[in-house]
């Protein structure tokens, strides 16, 4: 069954702004480029509000509050309400971190199994490569008895509260075709993201911010990370992702401009509300009172904002538990802002991490045995402190932790290794990714061969994962749809079971 709030359709032709047989194709595109122009910013120069509504000299009855992203009904009772995705842009090695393989160690330096690899298909390798192991130990921690890198020695003291999931695989071999898969389960771009289709099932708790945040950190070099990696898609703009910054505003024109005073401001916007109202009586646009909404919530969020990311408000303890830094706009920092925008009812935060991508090409930002300690440093006090903070305030039960790349790498090696060099290329294969919270059964699920090349046991797909994840949100996944040019669309396609030995 469709969930039964009226947005999900049995039956019927789409919303004609959400078609492209709508009046012409550039119509629309034309309104969602505006829109995404200025709500990725968010709102844009636009973005105070239709809450400043008198316009002085006429008499003016005060608006109904528009709330953009009110709260839904769940299909059924959830075990976690807000989601915290921590991704690591470009592909981490699970075998430096997550899967031992001590065989993969013991072959180091030999050529693959030509039957192993063939018919396969890889980003940069050619010809027949050598295994590679790893050089980094693992060690077995808690009482679950997790392996994990001595790489990870904060994450290791959390141990028993994390799932791990060595046996996770995907589609894509290129990193933006899988990302957009791991975002939006399609790597066609266009799809609407996790995040959005979260924000469309169940509405946000929160009506001072947005539903579905973004931010980012690391060196920029890479795979990048962009606007159509958090995008609304066909679904109203009110659900995409809007990208908070670690420096500077920290939201894109929310701020009043030089020279534009309040009463300017207020006059603009009632005037701006005026007309947006008339078009909406015309032609009955949903889109509109997105709009509309959307302007409101910038205005609350222009006080919500500067207080959500005033970090001198934690304690000393809480910033150095974290490795936090006022100012900088770090992973810390962003793990910090995490736990925060969840404290206040945002559905789904998501943190890109980036430079994960080690193919070996120098020994510097490319080499395993250099750049992933560093990507390490950065990100594993502070996950760690995520997880002990939720923990401590009682929020790690509700909020659903996860952290995971777009793919992993091969066991074999990339280019010619020397003792200071190693790379590995892109492997959807077979990667690992861990989880924590939010109804979770911790532990390790799943195997993959004693190279770590192919999934043996407990195979878990991208469409499994989010399956997965809306159940332990309260949402079918079968049911969680949306009709598009005639079609309905889901976040897991036609594919997708829920994994239930990951179900606390």
């Amino acid at each position: 069954m469709n969930h039964n709030d009226g947005r999900f359709p049995d039956s019927g032709p789409a919303p004609a702004s959400y078609s492209c047989d709508a009046t012409t194709a550039a119509e629309p595109a034309a309104r969602r480029h505006f829109l995404s122009r200025t709500t990725g910013g968010f709102l844009g120069a636009l973005g105070l509000a239709s809450l400043l509504n008198r316009n002085p000299g006429a008499a003016r009855q005060p608006p109904e509050r528009h709330q953009p992203l009110p709260v839904q009904t769940p299909h059924f009772a959830p075990r976690a309400k807000r989601v915290i995705c921590l991704f690591m842009l470009g592909g981490p090695s699970q075998f430096e971190l997550l899967d031992h393989k001590p065989r993969l160690n013991a072959l180091h330096g030999t050529p693959v199994p030509a039957d192993l690899v063939r018919g396969d298909q890889f980003a940069f390798i050619k010809g027949t490569p050598n295994l590679a192991g790893s050089a980094f130990r693992f060690r077995r921690h808690g009482q679950s008895g997790a392996e994990l890198s001595e790489l990870l020695p904060h994450l290791a003291s959390v141990a028993d509260d994390l799932a791990i999931v060595r046996s996770m695989h995907t589609e894509e071999f290129n990193h933006d075709p899988a990302v957009m898969f791991f975002n939006a389960g399609s790597a066609f771009t266009g799809r609407p993201a996790l995040g959005a289709w979260l924000t469309y099932g169940l509405g946000s708790e929160s009506e001072e911010l947005p539903g579905f945040v973004v931010l980012a950190s690391g060196e920029p070099e890479g795979p990048p990370v962009g606007f159509h990696h958090w995008t609304s898609g066909f679904l109203p703009t009110a659900h995409q992702g809007v990208r908070f910054r670690g420096n500077g505003d920290p939201v894109l024109f929310l701020s009043n401009p030089p020279g534009v005073s309040r009463r300017t401001r207020q006059q603009t916007i009632a005037a701006l509300r005026d007309l947006n109202q008339i078009q909406q009586k015309n032609i009955g646009d949903p889109e509109i009172g997105a709009r509309i909404a959307a302007f409101e919530l910038a205005f609350r969020m222009q006080t919500s904002v500067p207080e959500l990311t005033d970090l001198g408000r934690e304690s000393a303890t809480t910033l150095r538990q974290y490795g936090a830094r006022i100012g900088h706009g770090s992973f810390a920092n962003n793990c910090l802002l995490a736990r925060r925008l969840v404290e206040r009812g945002v559905r789904f935060v998501q943190l890109y991490h980036r430079h994960w991508d080690h193919h070996g090409f120098n020994d510097q930002d490319q080499n395993v045995l250099h750049a992933l300690p560093q990507r390490c440093r950065e990100v594993d006090q502070p996950a760690a402190a995520l997880i002990k903070d939720l923990k401590q305030r009682g929020l790690l039960d509700e909020t659903l932790v996860i952290w995971g790349g777009e793919f992993g790498r091969t066991p074999m090696v990339q280019q010619a290794p020397t003792p200071t060099r190693l790379g590995r290329d892109h492997h959807p294969g077979a990667f690992s990714i861990w989880l924590a919270g939010g109804g979770i059964q911790p532990g390790t699920l799943g195997r993959t061969d004693e190279l770590g090349y192919r999934v043996v046991e407990d195979g878990v797909h991208i469409h499994d994962l989010h399956a997965t994840l809306l159940h332990l949100m309260g949402l079918d996944h079968t049911a969680l749809v949306h009709r598009h040019q005639g079609r309905d669309f889901r976040l897991t396609d036609v594919a997708g079971q829920v994994v239930k030995k990951l179900l606390g």
